[in-house]
């Protein structure tokens, strides 16, 4: 699991606190692996044993206040302390971040893709404020990669992802594209894109549902660790793909 900051929703056995643990880890899920944990750590440990608890127990000024001095490169304490408003009034109206998401789900949905605009604006307009960077979404254009991580983490249930979430089907879950999942849909001919914009990854999505129609992020955790891990080589995989097209 390590280095992934996956590996901090273990420590909640409550789907309740690990939604809440998942949207922080998410979010600040960009950078250079070592500084994303030390940043997560920070922030979940002035939340304490129980994130639910932390957020819907404070006020909101309490909670724009909650982490000062904190930085993670683009992301200040405040704006992390603006977001955890909207969390606490998401959680308020609809009782959890869950419900809050499949309240924006239709079941003729293909994909995510419109619950998953539907939840970030939700959480932006709890928050009072504009959470541009924190809060990607699909309608300016990103491709969502830290949300979708999110998502995948708690609607999948396996020896990796944790899940805690209901209403949700793994068919229609997107790829959280990064650069690593990026070049390997590239090697396997999922997307012709120039860049891992929303389309290439919505390409790669289908790509992969063509291989595992119920589960097409089955394989994300797998391939992303090729290339962060020391003990794996990315280039080794595409070069086994280059021989078995040839």
């Amino acid at each position: 699991m390590h280095p992934d900051p996956l590996e901090f929703l273990y420590r909640y056995r409550l789907a309740r606190d690990r939604e809440v643990a998942a949207l922080v880890a998410s979010c600040l899920a960009y950078g250079k692996v070592a500084l994303i944990l030390r940043s997560v750590e920070s922030v979940l440990g002035e939340m304490g044993r129980s994130p639910h608890e932390f957020v819907t127990g404070s006020s909101d000024t309490a909670l724009k206040k909650a982490f000062p001095g904190f930085k993670h490169r683009f992301t200040t304490g405040e704006e992390l302390g603006g977001l955890m408003v909207g969390v606490k009034h998401a959680l308020g109206e609809y009782g959890s971040l869950n419900a809050c998401f499949t309240s924006g789900l239709r079941g003729t949905d293909e994909t995510v893709l419109g619950a998953l605009g539907a939840f970030s604006s939700a959480l932006e307009g709890f928050s009072g404020r504009p959470c541009l960077f924190l809060l990607p979404h699909p309608a300016r254009g990103s491709a969502c990669k830290r949300l979708n991580l999110f998502l995948r983490w708690l609607v999948r249930k396996d020896e990796v992802d944790p899940g805690g979430w209901r209403g949700v089907s793994r068919s229609k879950l997107i790829v959280p594209l990064d650069t690593h999942m990026y070049r390997a849909g590239l090697a396997l001919g999922f997307t012709s894109r120039r860049s891992p914009d929303l389309k290439a990854s919505l390409e790669i999505t289908s790509g992969f549902r063509g291989i595992v129609p119920a589960d097409p992020v089955r394989y994300d955790f797998a391939l992303t660790r090729l290339g962060i891990r020391d003990d794996a080589s990315f280039e080794s995989f595409l070069s086994g793909i280059d021989r078995a097209q040839c």
